[in-house]
């Protein structure tokens, strides 16, 4: 799944990945990346697991410091797409969106009441693979609230894939999670070279709280937009 992940993260279009993962799968992930030929930009590692929120700010910091334009799109390493070429498809059609200062994310069109993801509410209508204001992110609802969103039919599972500039994604974070800047950016500026690795430093890293991006600053933001996308998708 890491190495499908990669590949469909790559090619025309795509800088090298950055990586953020824990330490005892740095090698994993370098093997991984070596067995396909594929030169990876940072392994940043995570002195401890603080849940996607502080990964995200940090990684947006780090590509911040060379480029605070750079395109950024966020992707768990444990997606099945079928179709990888109706994905990029689908990140190209958010990229205008995304550098006008939204923060896109990419939402599936659901097939069942599940309770075991987050969902989205469109705006209005959206064809697939097109970009659509995104009125607001829905926490995991109850059985009943899954069910009566499928049938409203304009819902859309959060499938935690999310697209905006560098600089777009740390504003929101200063706007709404205020609270995780300081320690993140200490734990980016005292990051320390290991093996071809970056660790983060430990120390300001332990301050941070365990929380998801979705938390932190998608339930709070306003300028959302979100590409439905209908081709296939499982993260099992």
């Amino acid at each position: 799944l890491f190495q499908a992940s990669a590949l469909r993260l790559s090619g025309p279009g795509f800088a090298k990945p950055t990586i953020i993962t824990g330490s005892d799968y740095r090698f994993i992930v370098a093997e991984q990346l070596s067995e396909l030929g594929t030169d990876p930009g940072p392994i940043v590692i995570e002195p401890d697991a603080r849940n996607t929120a502080p990964a995200v700010l940090a990684a947006a910091l780090h590509l911040a410091a060379t480029d605070p334009q750079a395109l950024m799109l966020v992707a768990p390493s444990d997606h099945v797409v079928p179709d990888p070429a109706a994905f990029v498809a689908a990140v190209e059609a958010g990229v205008p969106a995304a550098r006008a200062g939204q923060i896109v994310t990419f939402g599936i069109r659901p097939t069942r009441a599940e309770t075991g993801y987050g969902w989205l509410e469109l705006a209005g209508p959206a064809a697939d693979g097109v970009a659509a204001p995104l009125s607001r992110f829905v926490e995991k609802p109850d059985a009943a609230k899954a069910q009566a969103m499928l049938l409203a039919g304009n819902f859309l599972w959060n499938a935690g894939i999310f697209l905006f500039t560098a600089d777009t994604i740390l504003r929101a974070f200063d706007a709404h999670a205020p609270e995780l800047v300081a320690d993140t950016k200490a734990a980016v500026a005292g990051a320390k070279a290991d093996l071809g690795f970056l660790r983060l430093d430990p120390q300001p890293w332990a301050n941070l709280p365990s929380i998801s991006v979705d938390y932190a600053v998608m339930e709070r933001a306003s300028n959302l937009t979100v590409v439905p996308f209908g081709a296939g998708w499982s993260d099992l």
